[in-house]
């Protein structure tokens, strides 16, 4: 279904002339690409699952945010701006991101669900959740606040 998206949005922003709009599902089909032969020499022959592109997708955002950052610090606004563009498509193939309300209350739950009491259940904690909340969650912020909960034991 989202790399059939992608494909569509492609065909309709080259029919659009939308330059940077091309360029940047071009280069997520890249990143598909790839993902997708390590994935077969792995032995699945289908490539990468949809919760591993929205992965992907995540994970090129968070890149171009960092980009931004150092952009920005450089002084070169142009740049910055370019990513801030890629980002904008980019967030276009990914669900609605869950507020902090509901992302507390997935944490929560997961940890209500696996029974998790100390430090050295996180690794379940997190598994559910992205397991659960693919795409919908930024996992970097969600394992601080997963570490707060759970303490140290």
């Amino acid at each position: 279904m989202l790399r059939q998206q992608l494909n569509d949005t492609l065909k309709d922003a080259m029919k659009a002339k939308e330059d940077r709009k091309v360029s940047t599902i071009r280069l997520i089909n890249a990143a598909l690409k790839d993902r997708d032969i390590q994935a077969r020499s792995k032995g699945n022959a289908d490539g990468i699952s949809e919760d591993e592109i929205l992965s992907l997708l995540q994970s090129m955002v968070k890149q171009r945010r960092d980009s931004i950052e150092a952009y920005t610090k450089g002084g070169r606004a142009d740049l910055a701006q370019q990513e801030a563009e890629e980002i904008a498509c980019i967030e276009n193939f990914l669900p609605e991101q869950l507020s902090t309300d509901e992302m507390s209350a997935a944490i929560d739950r997961a940890i209500e669900e696996k029974e998790a009491d100390c430090i050295k259940d996180m690794g379940k904690v997190m598994g559910f959740l992205k397991e659960n909340y693919a795409g919908r969650m930024d996992f970097s912020k969600v394992s601080g606040a997963v570490k707060d909960r759970l303490g140290a034991c």
